[in-house]
């Protein structure tokens, strides 16, 4: 196999950390930038880093590269913002790369109804600034991440990539969805490849502290009492880190069938779980039982989300397989040893 040079963006952040090291491991030279910022707690996004041979005061510093200091690593990271548009072009200008992942963005629902200023910043302006230079740079393919979110709440399941989805509940919603709109016109215009994965309940090691599972072990662990949103009847398609890298791995580097040069797939489970079944494998898993705070359904949440899986599996022959459980005991793992 060809090694490939390679920008990943976010890539002190959960997903971004994670390809990163799969194509290190691959071979392939990587270029990781983000912006460390303190949406969450940052000591867990340098411990990413550090995990792919990236030091703290090496990676903080701003606009200066940092390579790995592992044996055969070609693994460099650049703190910078993708909003910084003279900096993003040097970048891409010094490096030359191949392919593109873009996966830096400012994530989670509920802070999109409270910070929107910040979703138009990273999500728009920034996915502009990424689609300009790989426009200007002349690279031939993109791979970004979407979100199961801009389906709101659609009610045909499991959800298709054909269905209408101009019915946003967030911001966050209506960043992604943009985000694909975007992606169109640039394949369009200029003809280049873009594949927009629209990612389900990602969960595993090394995950956002915001997410479920990490909250749920959290409160258990601590004694403390779990919030159940819209009562335990939310139905969510939990999808395994090691899926999603999969799928982002088969994108970036493999062509498929599918000759179109605007591409969108799901990346899902295609097994959706109601929130309490969900909770139910945790305490299983960690031996606890919880104390459970029922609520009523938070505003920009939708009802379930349910991933169609037969287009990414009809082009790249791959869907997301990982058991619940085994997913669930190996993140307890990494938890019980991080924390």
């Amino acid at each position: 196999m060809k090694t490939k040079t390679i920008l990943v963006t976010g890539a002190a952040g959960f997903i971004g950390f994670h390809l990163s090291k799969r194509l290190s491991e691959l071979g392939h030279t990587v270029i990781g930038i983000d912006n460390i910022n303190d949406y969450y707690d940052i000591n867990l996004k340098y411990n990413r880093l550090k995990c792919l041979g990236v030091k703290r005061n090496k990676a903080s510093e701003w606009n200066s590269p940092s390579s790995s200091n592992f044996k055969n690593s070609l693994f460099t990271f650049i703190r910078t913002n993708i909003e910084d548009t003279n900096a993003l072009s040097l970048i891409f200008k010094t490096y030359k790369f191949d392919l593109v992942c873009h996966l830096a963005a400012q994530a989670f629902v509920r802070s999109s109804l409270e910070h929107s200023n910040a979703y138009l910043d990273s999500n728009i302006v920034g996915f502009l600034n990424v689609l300009e230079c790989c426009r200007k740079f002349k690279i031939p393919r993109l791979v970004y991440a979407s979100s199961s979110s801009v389906y709101g709440n659609t009610s045909e399941v499991p959800f298709q990539e054909t269905a209408k989805v101009d019915r946003p509940l967030s911001m966050y919603a209506v960043s992604k969805k943009t985000n694909e709109l975007m992606a169109h016109a640039y394949s369009h215009l200029y003809g280049i490849e873009t594949i927009g994965l629209r990612f389900f309940t990602v969960y595993g090691p090394w995950g956002r502290p915001d997410m479920a599972l990490f909250v749920f072990t959290e409160s258990l662990l601590k004694r403390k009492p779990i919030n159940i949103n819209n009562h335990g009847n939310h139905m969510r398609d939990f999808t395994y880190i090691d899926d999603i890298i999969k799928s982002a791995e088969l994108t970036l580097l493999n062509k498929s069938n599918n000759k179109n040069l605007y591409k969108i797939y799901n990346i899902g489970n295609n097994n959706p779980l109601k929130l309490l079944d969900f909770v139910n494998e945790i305490e299983i898993t960690t031996g606890l039982k919880s104390e459970l705070k029922m609520q009523s359904l938070q505003p920009g949440d939708a009802h379930q989300t349910w991933a169609s899986t037969n287009a990414f599996m009809k082009d790249y022959e791959f869907q997301p397989k990982t058991p619940l459980k085994t997913g669930i005991d190996t993140f307890y793992q990494w938890y019980k040893s991080y924390y």
